[in-house]
């Protein structure tokens, strides 16, 4: 049997004394940086409650039907009180905050340093940049009263389905996530149906852990109706868990 040769360093290869000090002390300051966002996130939202989380692509353009769509209902929502959390870049995250950013409400913008695809939209009353996803995608959470995911790639799947994982184990709190435009979500809801319910990875409660809509009012509807019998703040309960985030 052949075995491949592992690249394994030697004693003396080993890092030096200085070089581990020197390594420690830099993530000792990466650490604090990651702190000090999720500090500046608890200071400035911290008080926008009741707010709504909108996801969706960073490459869809100014004239797309998705576009008009998302502002038409971020303005809706933030008629209604809603403060609007969007991810601050071009696409749908600048449609949510320029239809926010219009209305009554606040038009929150959670931007990142990424190398392309992202620069700031000019229509945020509330501007915060991550250098990390990891305390950003925390801010989305726990700051929202519910989740509005418009079509959008692998960022949009990965916070919707962080949102949904959270809500599934327990770690956050129960709200509407509502996905937009059921021709375009309507195959991922029957894989999720066909492949996950059937091979029994989920069980069949989870499929109730969002909604498809595919209007503003009605997406503006399914919210209140969540909320008819409840207020939109965090019950003591919820307010526990959203600090174990």
């Amino acid at each position: 049997m052949m075995t491949k040769n592992k690249n394994v360093p030697t004693l003396r290869n080993l890092p030096s004394l200085e070089q581990s000090t020197a390594v420690k002390a830099r993530e000792s300051w990466h650490i604090l940086g990651i702190m000090s966002e999720f500090i500046e996130a608890a200071e400035k939202l911290s008080a926008i409650r009741p707010s709504v989380s909108i996801f969706g692509s960073a490459r869809t353009p100014l004239n797309h039907p998705y576009y008009t769509l998302t502002e038409e209902l971020a303005r809706k929502l933030s008629d209604a009180g809603f403060a609007v959390i969007s991810g601050g870049g071009p696409g749908i995250m600048e449609a949510a905050n320029k239809g926010a950013f219009a209305g009554a409400s606040p038009a929150v913008g959670l931007n990142i340093e990424l190398p392309c695809e992202q620069s700031g939209n000019p229509y945020q009353n509330i501007s915060l940049t991550f250098r990390h996803f990891f305390p950003r995608k925390v801010a989305f959470a726990k700051y929202a009263s519910a989740y509005v995911v418009m079509p959008g790639g692998f960022g949009t799947l990965d916070e919707m389905f962080e949102a949904l994982t959270l809500i599934q184990t327990g770690k956050g709190r129960k709200m509407p996530i509502v996905l937009v435009n059921s021709k375009f979500w309507g195959g991922l809801v029957d894989w999720l149906r066909v492949h996950l319910l059937s091979e029994g990875m989920i069980s069949a409660e989870d499929l109730n852990l969002f909604v498809v809509a595919d209007t503003a009012d009605e997406v503006v509807n399914i919210i209140f109706d969540f909320y008819e019998k409840r207020t939109f703040a965090p019950s003591e309960s919820e307010t526990e868990k959203l600090l174990d985030l």
